[in-house]
């Protein structure tokens, strides 16, 4: 699995959605997108520029849905349908490379939005490339939870503020995640960290310093280094010698 993107354009997203079924079977149950948030990165670099909008659905939203991320009837009922924001949503997105957490989710959500446009709008596919961090946790990290909350206190990232789910909120957070555990650079305000240390306690070493002294090994180090590979050799392949 290629982990670290070459794409120069990227595009963090989350959705929030009527219903809390996953995949097809949310959308087999009627359930549409209410909220789109997404952040954008260029060479691996957050940008500061975002999109973000809350959908009305014309639909009632599930109970179960409100208690996870706390969106009411109510406060979408003003809010513009999908319809009348999806040519800002596809401008932003397009040409992208679009990374989401259990990208499959919100593809799908994707898809059967533009599919209910007037008329019928491009699969997500054909405008930008998706990246499912998901997978890419569970390449790093085999048999562990990788939901976001358990990423950000893996990779010693603050999430306080995720009390509920919210799409741009949790598109703000998966970026660090991502970024992090991808060994790119998230954050430039750094004043909790040590010098030069990244949040996740990842070591970057400073492009001014001066150069490192380079010490080289005695012919006495070097002949005990010999014989210390002659007992490696004799267990078996000793892959410190071409």
């Amino acid at each position: 699995m290629n982990i670290i993107s070459s794409a120069k354009r990227q595009v963090i997203l989350d959705t929030e959605t009527t219903g809390m079924n996953q995949g097809a079977g949310a959308i087999f149950f009627g359930h549409r997108i209410i909220e789109i948030g997404c952040v954008e990165v260029i060479n691996r670099k957050l940008t500061g520029r975002h999109y973000h909008e809350y959908i009305n659905p014309m639909q009632l939203i599930d109970e179960e849905a409100i208690t996870v991320h706390g969106i009411t009837n109510e406060f979408v009922a003003d809010k513009p349908v999908f319809a009348q924001v999806a040519q800002s949503f596809i401008d932003f997105i397009d040409g992208a490379e679009i990374v989401a957490h259990n990208a499959n989710f919100d593809v799908s959500f994707m898809d059967h939005e533009f599919s209910l446009l007037q008329p019928k709008g491009p699969k997500t596919t054909d405008i930008c490339e998706v990246l499912d961090s998901l997978a890419v946790a569970k390449f790093l990290h085999p048999g562990q939870k990788n939901n976001l909350d358990a990423l950000c206190k893996r990779y010693g990232i603050d999430n306080s503020r995720r009390e509920l789910h919210g799409a741009l909120l949790d598109a703000e957070i998966l970026a660090d995640v991502y970024l992090i555990m991808t060994g790119g650079q998230t954050k430039f305000e750094l004043s909790n960290e040590k010098a030069g240390q990244e949040g996740g306690g990842i070591m970057r070493l400073d492009a001014n310093r001066a150069n490192l002294k380079v010490i080289a090994a005695s012919a006495d180090e070097l002949t005990m280094h010999s014989e210390r590979l002659d007992l490696v050799e004799k267990s078996g392949q000793c892959i410190w010698r071409g």
